[in-house]
């Protein structure tokens, strides 16, 4: 796994986790990613040494603006990607794995691309037929 693919994971799953106004600690990342506990608190550090993250003083993670950001954009790959191969007949664990390899390793003007043909025939598709055709 390359750095900052690495660096992606540990943001998005903290983005994740913080849905519906959760608080996220290093050990509900431990939980949801299988990782040790040194792993992950050494990931900590190092996210918070990048600005990506804050940890308050009763250990709770928070996203900055800028990590916030980058979880974002991945989360955002991640579910188009894993809709899109589920929608095309691929079982739900082999899209959603599919997708997290995708959405780190496509660059962004392919994603784009990919992005809006699969937008556009979505709204072809589910435009409403005029009537008397």
């Amino acid at each position: 796994m390359r750095a900052h693919e690495s660096i992606e994971n540990y943001l998005e799953t903290i983005l994740v986790l913080s849905e519906d106004g959760h608080q996220v600690r290093s050990i509900d990342i431990v939980n949801e990613l299988d990782y040790s506990r040194p792993s992950v608190s050494v990931a900590m550090k190092n996210l918070r040494e990048k600005g990506y993250v804050e940890i308050d003083a009763e250990g709770y993670i928070y996203l900055t603006e800028e990590g916030r950001k980058i979880a974002e954009s991945m989360y955002d790959r991640h579910v188009l990607f894993s809709d899109w191969l589920i929608y095309l007949g691929v079982d739900k664990k082999t899209a959603v794995s599919d997708a997290c390899r995708m959405e780190h390793s496509m660059s962004e003007m392919s994603y784009l691309a990919l992005k809006n043909h699969i937008l556009n025939w979505k709204r072809d598709v589910y435009r409403p037929k005029e009537n008397g055709g």
